[in-house]
């Protein structure tokens, strides 16, 4: 197998886990289906009490070191307690990668607002990928969808995908740019406490709908056809 292949197929695999993925075309996703797509109830928690426990930390001592070690110290357990458990600790060890490196990032500077230098970049490039991808006319949603509906680029000559696929990757755009828009001035005259609970709130809640949002928009155009009929390509 080819690595194209290999990722397509891993890529795919990974979506059908998601229990968002397991919405039949044309249906409208539960709140289950919703919740299990973002981690299920774990998952939530996993990515949500690292971020409250720097709030409560700061908020507490309004100081760097135990604001940013907190976080660590709690996605640790994740990592433990996922081992203790049996199951997949690769969610939960690429949590502690990424808030150990904005901790340690703040530690090197010793500004606690850089802890949440890494998601503003995050959130940058975000935009900038998105939107270069608008603009040569390959939509970054199109080509994820593409990747998992078997079909990389026939969606091109399909002009309602390729209209709601720009779209979706326009909202997208949206998602992270309001994200920069809002705790960009934030981290920038050092306003920790309210930059850490924006991010909370802008964070799995704001992901979750907007998922949902892409769910539907998607499905409008990749609804079951009656067998016999072609989905037509617009040539």
């Amino acid at each position: 197998m080819s690595e194209p292949e290999s990722f397509k197929d891993a890529l795919q695999q990974a979506v059908r886990k998601a229990g968002i993925a397991k919405v039949e075309p044309g249906e409208v996703p539960t709140a289950k289906s919703l919740l299990e797509a973002v981690g299920g109830v774990r998952g939530l928690i996993e990515a949500i009490l690292p971020g409250l426990g720097f709030l409560v930390a700061y908020a507490i001592t309004r100081q760097l070191v135990p604001s940013v070690i907190a976080p660590v110290i709690i996605a640790l357990a994740f990592v433990l307690v996922r081992l203790f458990t049996r199951s997949n600790p690769t969610q939960a060890i690429a949590g502690v990668f990424g808030i150990a490196l904005s901790a340690g990032l703040a530690l090197w500077t010793g500004n606690a607002a850089d802890n949440f230098a890494l998601g503003l970049i995050i959130n940058l490039s975000s935009v900038i990928v998105l939107l270069l991808s608008i603009i040569v006319k390959w939509p970054l949603i199109g080509l994820i969808v593409g990747l998992l509906t078997n079909e990389p680029t026939e969606w091109r000559k399909h002009p309602a995908k390729r209209k709601v696929l720009t779209l979706v990757t326009w909202l997208w755009v949206g998602l992270f740019g309001l994200r920069l828009a809002v705790q960009a001035p934030m981290y920038f005259s050092h306003q920790v406490e309210w930059l850490a609970a924006t991010k909370l709130l802008m964070g799995v809640p704001l992901y979750a709908a907007m998922l949902w949002v892409t769910w539907l928009l998607v499905t409008s155009v990749y609804r079951k056809l009656p067998v016999g009929r072609d989905i037509p390509t617009g040539r």
